[in-house]
């Protein structure tokens, strides 16, 4: 397979299946999310599905510098797994917290993903530095969305 494919593949899978989250997320914005208790440092809702698709494009590149890598088969097998166990826990969070309702459940898993997306930044720095540092912004942003979740889930207690 060519490294133009394995790109293409690697971003239209991360953008994709990201945005299939936002079906969960959207339908629930204007009903549920409208009604919760918010900080006053709470982004405005316009703000998340850019953030988002960026970060989804950086994982989908990260992901292509790692599959495309002439690293040992093993390792990069590994580090593509530990990808795809993150990448659905980034699914299941906007299921549990906007499907479900459940933010102190959301809350738990996103601890989870997040130590997920750590170890997905450590395997992928051992094949490919660059492709680690895309996901910097990632972790990044998950740690304020724990923190934003937390403060959701005790203001709405």
């Amino acid at each position: 397979m060519s490294n133009t494919s394995k790109l293409i593949i690697s971003i239209v899978l991360t953008v994709g299946l990201g945005s299939l989250g936002g079906i969960f997320t959207a339908a629930e914005i204007p009903n549920w999310f409208a009604q919760l208790h918010k900080p006053s440092w709470n982004p405005p809702n316009g703000l998340f599905a850019p953030v988002w698709t960026t970060l989804y494009l950086l994982m989908g590149i990260a992901l292509y510098l790692v599959w495309k890598s002439p690293a040992a088969p093993d390792p990069k097998r590994w580090a593509i797994i530990i990808f795809i166990a993150q990448f659905a826990l980034n699914f299941s969070w906007s299921f549990i917290f906007f499907r479900q309702h459940q933010m102190g459940w959301a809350f738990v898993e996103i601890i989870v993903l997040w130590l997920a997306i750590f170890c997905t930044i450590v395997a992928f720095s051992r094949i490919n530095k660059t492709a680690a540092w895309l996901l910097v912004p990632y972790i990044s942003w998950v740690s304020f969305a724990a923190i934003l979740n937390y403060t959701i889930w005790q203001m709405n207690n």
